[in-house]
């Protein structure tokens, strides 16, 4: 549940970026944050070397099961293969409440998939 509403938070607070392109253009430029991985992508190496990116850069990702999931959650009609959910806009201000309550669903995030991560060995 937090999973979602951190992600559908993001989304309108614009630290969303959608798409293989724009993830790797970010995480190679520095920026933090969760990836989130569809799992339905065909052919697969579009995706294969984002995880590899993401490890070398210690950002933490999960797979979800469909692009369309990844779609529905945050806010839009259009499938995508990964999302990358930044801590803070890369463009503007948001509010000071709004950016501790988004650092703080980051961080539970995080801590869940780092124990079902370390639980599953």
């Amino acid at each position: 549940m937090a999973r979602t509403t951190f992600y559908s938070s993001s989304a309108e607070h614009k630290c969303l970026k959608r798409g293989v392109k724009e993830v790797v253009k970010s995480i190679r430029r520095g920026n933090k944050g969760l990836c989130v991985i569809a799992g339905n992508i065909s052919p697969i190496d579009v995706i294969t070397h984002v995880p590899i990116l993401c490890e070398e850069a210690n950002i933490p990702y999960i797979y979800v099961p469909s692009k369309e999931d990844l779609a529905n959650a945050g806010a839009t009609k259009r499938p995508t293969c990964c999302v990358l959910v930044l801590t803070k806009p890369t463009k503007g201000e948001i509010a000071k409440e709004e950016q501790e309550k988004l650092k703080g669903d980051y961080d539970q995030v995080a801590s869940d998939i780092a124990e079902i991560a370390n639980s599953m060995f």
